[in-house]
């Protein structure tokens, strides 16, 4: 029998449940198949929304002045602060209980799906989420996998499938799955349900491409062991292709499988705008404080005096007045804290979402950021960070497949140290031409032959299944067979069996655990023995391989750092000195080695690899170790130089980057001269700079006096620019010991260029920064696995959509297509949404200062005994209805420079970095501004309509509701024109929502007050607003506070413009002289072009500048 491991960190799994019969075993508890991506249940709806609404600090607040005005005596009514607060929290959690409703249908549409497994000898029809750990499961072509299984067999006789994961991770190559030999046979589920294994493997993980287990088999007296690694893994998710079925035995289900544990968290990053916003509302609450404090404090100074006890009609019990002095403190300030509680905008975070929300979509229906080629169009992944676009100041960018095309093209090779390029499909030696005589032809063929093997046999490329029976066919001359393609994962192999096959040793395929090589139409067949698979960290990969003699050879690849030193053989440094020649040209390298096992040797290396490849504990140290031993004194047999192209416009934009103050870093993993040559190509480094390099230091005294010196030289040449290269190895040691140091020389360098870069080192450089005291605003940029945790670290991740797979687009905050789609992203959207979220944040305090100031004054005219001045509809409405939509519009449509401006002077990008409009200035002019024109409503309107003006013609005066009414109405009119001052770009939703708000107060309080309304316990406001109105003296008075207020706003605005205009002011000057008509490019879906000239059609009526025509598209009638 089979006993478990007793680990806790490992599982076991009795296949098909068969467990041992001796008593020992305690069944595991496993998860069930369910999969659950809901949030709520119909039970726990409501606590649970609550609870999360109310850890908001604005909603908590409001709650307890909401509970506050219902313990104790308060001048307005608990529906003033209950109502929007009802209103906040109801459309937020309808939002998402919709939200969750939708994720319960999908999750019970998974769920329920049908599946078949191996019961009793046959096959049942079952649910999804039925499936158990241990259960056999079938699973047909093109069909998802319902859980992680470990697969059994297939109906093919080596027991292998094909699978693609572009649903997990967006790789859409097929992946090849192995089953251990001894299962591989058992196609038929008669001869499945005899099988007596136990799988041992490690608890669940999130990591899609590890998996650590093996699978124990009884057979007859003998026990069998094979180890499992991510071959053996089939994920949820996952679609079987080009195999008809396969069985696999279940060992992750549910909630604890690799697809179920990566699904992506929304976000915690936090911009710069929200954490502004936080401080302002702090501020705001201090100055409540502060006026609630004052009030009290003179209520009772004033009431010290007898002649100013407290009113009659405040309706005060003779026991209220002879409690204790300290309660009535408390009550009094708390009632003041109610009356003043409107200074906290409620519905500013309800706003801000709805404005991030909405407004993230325009970036997906930009037609400037759709590349054609690929059918691809910017991605939102996360509307949080928006307006962080518009802050950046450190970019840090990959180089391979994000600066270059990743479209790889074999360029030259080095063969036992002598140069070759090919020409016309043949390996012509440097010096020589198609026709020259070789001298040395016959006697380098050999070893020709052998690197091209080389190349042929250590790869992971496949060949798809219906071109496989055509590579058998007679090869002719020199070129690739024509039924053959080719599909790798690393574009580097690809380009390398390519141009293989070009020049006679052609890949034709893999049969069962057989390689099939074609050498000069000759096939050879080698039998795969080992995989030693390629890391980050080892940066070399190896195979294992039996040669038609019966040979045992080991052939390797990797960078040069890693082949070179691990070579005893070879012309060493004829190859060291190709590989820097190939590298100042731009080119990827790559060396290749290979070494000779003797029977002896290769025993003790396959003794080896089984003990660490069978490990459940610490199996990736044992195999590095291992591998390690066997990837030793190899002989070298040359190099390899693959050009990667870059992409189209990289220069462009890392100079406009450049303008708009933008420091430029590349990460990459690629040798110093690589990096180098392409960071000149595509303009990061400029000829004219200054390059200072830190590299190939071994000690952490030498790499700190190197930084002292280029501190030094950065000092004494500072007029001009400098560009930094650093090396990994010198980068660990810098950053060790000499973080500050290390940081001022990179400060003062305009580009940085890190190389040989491992994927964490990227993280720590851009934490490293991001945590430096400027505390700047980073971006990283990636498309592959190892951009992984940059793209995550940086304030703004952003992943390209390329051919490494689609992790970093996963992990991302946006996705692109091109690296050049950069420039419109930050300099158009980043500078729309910053300036747009910005000014909602300064307008939404603004508006409020304005709305309480005058309760806050109107109380030394009633010795402060709490008399609200406005309605407590109106103390309601007021955000809700009267001022919202204008900003909310504002903040979705405004562009304050016209599109094309902006992305062809980048300089303008300057004049809102570092937060530029939400920083203290700007804070204290609209605070400032508000309480100016409150001070203008308050006193305009007591001077205009004071004591002694009587309101109509019948000589009667006006009262406290009539005077507060007349305060909210200009202060209505004064605020909202506010927003259209503010407001460059005008469509007819903007004149709609402006005016018509305006409108919409009047019309609403002649309504209101036209009526006697019978559930209100009062009827102050009956026939109020008409009174008003009726009264010329009052329209007078309104027109002239409200022109009082925003003349001196003009003015400064005209004043500022022309005498100490911004940038971007002179901006707007020069496109109202030139006339710049309607943007092309703002917002077209690419859905086809009837989608597109509809959907151009609509937005060009909405927004009066959005066309698609530069999709080529007439937009018709």
């Amino acid at each position: 029998g089979f006993d478990p491991p007793h680990q806790s960190d490992t599982r076991t799994i009795y296949i098909a449940n068969r467990f041992p019969q001796h008593g020992h075993y305690v069944p595991q508890k496993f998860a069930d198949n369910r999969i659950i991506s809901s949030k709520y249940t119909v039970w726990n709806f409501v606590p649970k929304n609550l609870f999360e609404q109310f850890r908001r600090v604005a909603n908590f607040y409001f709650l307890i002045i909401f509970l506050v005005q219902l313990m104790i005596d308060t001048p307005t009514s608990p529906i003033t602060s209950g109502l929007p607060l009802f209103f906040v929290i109801t459309v937020t959690a309808i939002k998402q209980g919709y939200e969750d409703w939708l994720r319960h249908k999908a999750d019970n549409e998974v769920n329920g799906a049908p599946v078949y497994v191996v019961r009793s000898g046959g096959l049942v029809k079952t649910r999804s989420k039925n499936i158990r750990v241990g259960d056999i499961v079938r699973v047909a072509k093109d069909e998802t996998f319902p859980a992680d299984l470990v697969l059994l067999s297939s109906d093919r006789a080596d027991g292998s499938c094909h699978v693609t994961t572009a649903s997990l991770d967006g790789e859409t190559n097929l992946k090849t799955h192995v089953a251990v030999p001894e299962t591989a046979v058992l196609q038929s589920v008669a001869n499945l349900d005899k099988l007596v294994a136990v799988i041992e493997c490690q608890q669940p993980e999130a990591d899609l491409y590890r998996f650590v287990g093996r699978i124990t088999i009884s057979q007859q007296t003998e026990e069998i062991v094979r180890p499992l690694g991510p071959e053996s893994l089939l994920l949820r998710g996952a679609r079987l292709k080009n195999t008809k079925e396969i069985f696999g035995v279940a060992v992750y289900t549910g909630m604890e499988t690799k697809m179920a544990l990566n699904y992506k968290s929304k976000s915690q990053k936090r911009s710069a705008v929200e954490k502004s916003m936080n401080s302002f509302l702090i501020i705001y609450l201090i100055i409540l404080l502060f006026e609630a404090i004052l009030s009290t404090i003179l209520k009772y100074a004033w009431q010290a005096e007898e002649k100013w006890d407290e009113p009659w009609y405040n309706g005060k019990t003779e026991h209220e007045r002879n409690s204790s002095k300290i309660l009535r403190f408390i009550s009094d300030f708390l009632a003041f804290l109610v009356l003043y509680n409107f200074i906290i905008p409620i519905s500013l975070y309800v706003t801000v979402e709805m404005q991030k929300f909405l407004g993230s979509f325009f970036i997906g229906w930009d037609l400037d950021l759709y590349h054609e080629e690929t059918n691809q169009r910017a991605q939102v992944n996360t509307s949080d960070l928006n307006e962080e676009l518009g802050q950046v100041e450190y970019v840090f960018t990959d180089k391979t497949g994000t600066l270059t095309e990743n479209e790889m093209q074999f360029r030259e090779c080095s063969i036992n140290g002598i140069k070759y390029q090919e020409v016309n499909g043949k390996l012509t030696p440097e010096g020589f031409s198609e026709d020259s005589p070789d001298g040395n032809r016959h006697s380098l063929m050999k070893e020709e032959e052998l690197f091209l093997k080389a190349v042929c046999l250590c790869h992971t490329v496949q060949i798809s299944a219906d071109q496989t029976d055509g590579a058998d066919g007679p090869w002719h001359g020199g070129g690739t067979p024509a039924t053959l393609e080719y599909y790798a994962s690393s574009p580097d192999e690809k380009a390398l069996v390519e141009a293989a096959s070009r020049v006679g040793v052609v890949f034709t395929g893999t049969t069962g655990d057989s390689m099939e090589v074609k050498s000069l139409g000759k096939p050879e067949r080698y039998k795969l023995l080992h995989v030693l698979e390629f890391d980050p960290n080892r940066r070399r990969m190896s195979v294992i391989v039996e040669s038609p003699s019966g040979e045992k050879l080991l052939f390797t690849k990797g960078a040069e750092s890693s082949i070179l030193p691990r070579s005893k053989s070879g012309e060493i440094d004829k190859t060291r000195i190709h590989v820097d020649e190939f590298a100042l040209k731009g080119l990827r390298t790559l060396c290749v080695a290979y070494r000779r096992f003797t029977p002896e040797e290769y025993q003790e290396v396959g003794k080896r690899l089984h003990e660490a490849r069978t490990a459940l504990q610490q199996r990736e140290e044992r195999l590095a170790d291992v591998f390690n031993f066997i990837e030793r004194d190899l002989e070298l047999l040359g190099a390899t130089g693959v050009e990667d192209k870059l992409q189209e416009k990289v220069q462009e934009t890392i100079e406009a980057l450049r303008l708009a103050g933008i420091k430029v870093w590349v990460l990459t993993g690629d040798k110093h001269e690589t990096a180098v040559s392409v960071s000149l190509s595509c303009g990061h480094f400029h000829r004219t700079m200054n390059i200072l390099e830190l590299v190939q230091h071994k000690s952490d005294s030498t790499c700190a006096e190197q930084l002292r010196q280029l501190a030094k030289r950065i000092k004494e040449d500072h007029v001009i620019q400098h560009g930094l290269v650093v090396d990994g190895t010198s980068l660990s040691l810098a950053l060790r010991e000499h973080e500050k140091l290390f940081m001022e020389v990179c400060k003062n360098c305009s580009a940085v260029l890190c190389c040989r870069m491992a994927p964490l080192q990227k993280a720590k450089v851009v934490r490293l920064l991001k945590t430096s005291p400027e505390k700047p605003i980073t971006l990283a940029i990636g498309d592959g696995a190892n951009d992984v945790s940059m793209i995550q670290e940086a304030h703004v991740g952003i992943g390209i959509m390329g051919k490494e797979g689609r992790q970093a687009v996963r992990n991302s905050d946006y996705a692109i297509a091109r690296f050049k789609f950069l420039s419109k992203l930050l300099f158009v959207h980043g500078h729309f949404y910053y300036i747009r979220i910005a000014t909602l944040v300064q307008y939404f305090f603004y508006k409020n200062v304005c709305f309480i100031t005058p309760q806050f004054l109107y109380q030394f005219f009633c010795l402060f005994s709490q008399q609200t001045l406005y309605d407590s509809v109106y103390l309601t409405l007021y955000n809700i209805c009267f001022t919202s939509l204008p900003v909310l519009i504002y903040s979705l449509f405004e562009q304050h420079v016209h599109p094309h401006v902006l992305q062809s002077k980048p300089v303008l990008y300057r004049d809102i970095s570092k937060n530029a409009h939400l920083g203290f200035k700007p804070f204290l002019y609209w605070t400032v501004l508000g309480f100016f024109h409150a001070f203008v409503f308050f006193y305009g309107s007591y001077l205009l309509m004071g004591e002694d003006t009587s309101l109509l013609g019948n000589g009667q005066m006006f009262g406290n509701w009539t005077f507060g009414t007349l305060v909210f109405t200009v202060m209505v009119i004064t605020v909202t024109m506010k927003m259209a001052l503010e407001t460059h770009f005008w469509t007819w939703i903007n004149h709609f929502v402006t005016w018509g708000s305006i409108v919409f107060y009047f019309i609403f309080s002649l309504f209101y007050g036209g009526i006697i309304w019978p559930f209100l316990h009062t009827q102050d406001m009956y026939f109020v607003f008409v009174q008003l109105l009726s009264s010329g003296s009052a329209w007078f008075a309104i027109i002239l506070i409200v022109v009082a207020c925003l003349f001196l706003d003009v003015v400064k605005k005209v004043l500022y413009r022309h005498l100490q205009p911004t940038s971007t002011e002179k901006a707007q000057l020069a496109e109202a002289g030139s006339g710049v008509g309607c943007v092309d490019s703002v917002c077209c879906v690419p859905a086809g072009e009837a989608a597109c000239a509809s959907l151009g059609r609509a937005l060009e009526r909405v927004t009066g500048r959005c066309s698609p025509r530069r999709c080529g598209i007439s937009l018709g009638s």
